[in-house]
């Protein structure tokens, strides 16, 4: 029952997505019909700015790292990683917005750094040289989140319940960006660029 009670909050957590909420607080829209039509940080970033990106980005870690907590609370690290995987589950599917939710990233992110800090480290850097090599950030992602098991059981020797939890939310991030990976091997995927307010 404790379980269940972690997974259902956690799942109630990552449904209040911050890309939907910002962008119609700020500027009365959805942000679904925006840019590539993702509720995520990197589509909030393309479409109305790096300031909305950022903060976007910044709840949805925060999100994550507030359902670890509570799921460390109620059931130790199973509850933890369940936790994470359920808020993930949550943010790619929102029972609050029609299930069209985000593609993961950044609530993996800090779903990984509550469980293993030093492991999200190694990643973040990972993510930033590949980013830098070739300005995808879904390429980025990808790669990141299919490294991400080799990582962990290197740095831990074993594979747990914890890594198994945090790799189904590698595969569901990988799923996410599957329309991605194929513009990826077409090589029509857009570099990242935030958008230009500027007036000429």
């Amino acid at each position: 029952m404790t379980l269940i009670l972690t997974a259902v909050i956690s799942y109630l957590i990552g449904s209040v997505n911050s890309a939907i909420l910002l962008v119609r607080g700020l500027f009365h829209k959805d942000i679904r019909s925006s840019g590539s039509g993702n509720a995520g940080a990197t589509n909030a970033g393309r479409s109305y700015g790096a300031g909305v990106g950022a903060l976007t980005l910044l709840c949805d870690v925060l999100k994550a790292v507030a359902a670890c907590l509570i799921g460390r609370a109620l059931a130790g690290d199973t509850g933890r990683a369940l936790a994470g995987l359920f808020c993930l589950i949550g943010h790619c599917w929102p029972v609050f917005f029609h299930f069209r939710g985000g593609k993961g990233m950044a609530v993996g992110t800090g779903a990984l750094f509550t469980i293993d800090w030093r492991a999200t480290l190694i990643l973040i850097v990972f993510f930033l040289l590949v980013f830098l090599l070739g300005r995808r950030v879904s390429l980025s992602t990808v790669l990141t989140v299919i490294v991400y098991p080799a990582v962990y059981y290197l740095m831990h020797g074993a594979w747990d319940i914890t890594l198994t939890l945090t790799t189904v939310m590698a595969v569901l991030i990988v799923f996410q960006h599957r329309s991605n990976i194929a513009r990826i091997i077409k090589g029509t995927e857009p570099k990242f660029a935030f958008k230009h307010t500027d007036k000429k």
